[in-house]
Formats: structure tokens, C-alpha cells, sequence
């Protein structure tokens, strides 16, 4: 015990000193949060001024142009004011000055995140949206730019319209927590695959898929063993979901969707929730994930099943754009 104290004591030192670099770390982003949202309100103020002035016949483009040019030559300390910013200042105002409420949001995120979603999404639906989810998901613009690409947007729309009852009844607030069909173009799988290959890809760009997924989703294992009576059996991927705090069990089929697949995926759950589930997690969410599948096909395998379970397809390519907002047209009559 002796010899035990002065590693003890080093020990407790060095967890004093995390807990200081974690306080200095807190502060500078809180720091970094205060400071991008008083830029936000300043581009929003400069913006209303100028569209202000502009309504009331005051000002012209060359107005504009001249505001850029004293602000550069009369101010050398002051970046970012050239016309072109100016203008998408005043557009940003515009877009948004009717949603008041938006404001909030607007100013979580970076300029040139908020400037990506003015530019890449058409109704305020849209927008409001990847403003939540930049927020949420901290972003960078690489990041938000490839998930606007994926038509994410699109995908979580579709998915909350065909969520199963089962899950549905798990949480009130599940929506958009789910896709009706993911993209994993990052992986570069060659036409004709294995579902072990398609598995080692998605672990080995683990990074990727959990942008895909969303980062309240944290990776437990792959080929997951749980043990039932004699036998082992293995799940392909395992996650557990922080919001919605239970374990989510995830099948991977390289074909089409056959209601056959729904009974192991549901052996899964009953055994994670009996064996693996702690006392305060919720009932498991199994995903069904197949290069393909036939939506009545999947209505009739989940309509008698009780299991919190979901069939969705990927795609190892971009989705069309056009053909998925012709598709939420269709379920929801309006993109708005």
C-alpha cells in the first residue's frame, strides 16, 4: 500500500490538470460561439441597412460598389466587406427576416456554413433543416456541403413519412433520427460486392459512415456476438444511439429486401434487449439495410411484426436529386 501512495497521488494530480485544460477548453469555445454570433448579428445589421436604403430608392449597385471601396481603402483593418460579400449580406437579411425565429440558429453556425445553405436549398423547410442539423452535428463546410450532395435532406424527409408503427411508438421524438435510404458513395465498391466487403468498407471509413448515420450514433462493435441457449450468433454492426438511448442492431444485405430477413433481424433484438440492454436504455432498433428493396413488399413484412424494426436501402452512388424531391412531392404534396 505504501508504494501504491505515490501513484495514487499522481493520479489525482494528473486529473486535476485535465480538469483545468478542459475548463480553458470550455472557455475558448464558448469564447468562439460568442464571437461568430456577433458576426452573424453584424452581417444580418449590414445586410438590413443596406437592403433599407436600397427599398427606399437611396441607394443603387454603385452605391454598394463605392461601400465596399471606402470600407477597404478608408479601412484597411476591416476584411471581408467587398460588393459581392455585401450583396449576399443583404440576401442572408432578406431570406431571412420574416422567420425571426431562425434567428438563433443562424448565428450556431459559421458564416460560410450559413452562406452553403442560403445558396443550396430552395424552401425555408429546407433551410431551417441543415441549420438545425449544422447546429446539432457540428459541421464543418466540407462536411454539410457532402450531406447537401446526399440529399440528406430529402432521404430524412421520406424516412420520417415511412417510419414503422413499432418504432414510432418507442419515442415521440424520433423523427429524423432515421433515413429511408442511406449513401455510402465514399466506400468505391466495384459493381458486383460481398455484404462482407461492404462491411469491412463501412468500418474501414467508420469516419464517413458515422456522418452519414449522425454522430449521436456511437459504434459498439461489429460482428457483434450475443449468445443464445448453445449457439453464438453475431450481429454485423452494433451502435448505441444517445438520444434515443438504446442499441441499435444493424444487418447488412448486399440483394434485395425478402421478408425472411426480418426474422433474424428480429432474434437480434430480443436477444440484446434480454441479455445486453441495461435496466434504464430503451427497447433496441433493428435497421434492415439492402441494396434494394419493394416498398409494399416491406409494408407487408413490417404490418405483423412487433419489433422496433426498419427496412431501408443504400446506394454506393449520389442520389438523384430531382427524383427524390419528386418523390417527397408525391407523399407530402409540397416540398414547403
Amino acid at each position: 500500500m505504501f508504494f501504491l501512495l505515490p501513484f495514487m497521488k499522481q493520479n489525482m494530480k494528473q486529473k486535476q490538470f485535465e480538469d483545468i485544460v478542459f475548463l480553458i477548453k470550455q472557455s475558448q469555445f464558448n469564447a468562439i460561439k460568442l464571437v461568430n454570433a456577433e458576426l452573424i448579428s453584424l452581417y444580418w445589421n449590414v445586410g438590413k441597412y443596406i437592403g433599407e436604403r436600397i427599398e427606399k430608392s437611396e441607394w443603387g449597385q454603385s452605391v454598394v460598389k463605392e461601400l465596399a471601396d471606402y470600407l477597404s481603402l478608408k479601412n484597411s483593418d476591416l476584411k471581408g466587406f467587398s460588393d459581392k460579400n455585401l450583396w449576399r449580406m443583404k440576401q442572408f437579411y432578406e431570406t431571412y427576416k420574416n422567420y425571426p425565429e431562425l434567428l438563433s440558429l443562424l448565428k450556431e453556425i459559421s458564416w460560410t456554413n450559413n452562406l452553403i445553405i442560403l445558396s443550396r436549398t430552395k424552401s425555408m423547410k429546407e433551410k431551417e433543416f441543415y441549420l438545425l442539423l449544422s447546429g446539432r452535428e457540428k459541421y464543418s463546410s466540407r462536411e454539410l456541403e457532402r450531406q447537401i450532395s446526399s440529399s440528406i435532406f430529402e432521404r430524412t424527409m421520406i424516412g420520417n413519412m415511412t417510419l414503422p408503427p413499432s418504432v414510432k411508438a418507442l419515442n415521440s421524438d424520433i423523427t429524423n433520427y432515421f433515413k429511408d435510404s442511406y449513401v455510402f458513395e465514399f466506400l468505391g465498391l466495384p459493381v458486383s460486392y460481398s455484404e462482407d466487403e461492404l462491411k469491412k468498407g463501412l468500418i474501414h471509413q467508420l469516419k464517413n459512415f458515422m456522418l452519414e448515420f449522425g454522430k449521436d450514433f456511437l459504434f459498439v462493435g461489429e460482428e457483434y456476438k450475443i449468445q443464445v441457449g448453445s449457439g453464438d450468433f453475431f450481429v454485423d454492426l452494433v451502435f448505441f444511439h444517445r438520444g434515443l438511448r438504446c442499441l441499435v442492431a444493424m444487418e447488412l444485405k448486399s440483394d434485395k429486401f425478402k421478408p425472411e430477413h426480418l426474422g433474424q433481424l428480429n432474434f437480434y433484438l430480443e436477444a440484446l434487449d434480454r441479455d445486453i440492454k441495461k435496466p434504464d436504455e430503451n427497447p433496441s432498433i433493428g435497421i434492415l439495410l439492402c441494396s434494394d428493396k419493394d416498398n409494399d413488399v416491406v409494408e407487408y413484412a413490417l404490418n405483423r411484426t412487433l419489433s422496433p424494426a426498419m427496412v431501408s436501402e443504400y446506394k454506393t452512388q449520389l442520389p438523384d436529386k430531382k427524383l427524390l424531391q419528386q418523390k417527397l412531392r408525391e407523399l407530402f404534396g409540397s416540398e414547403d
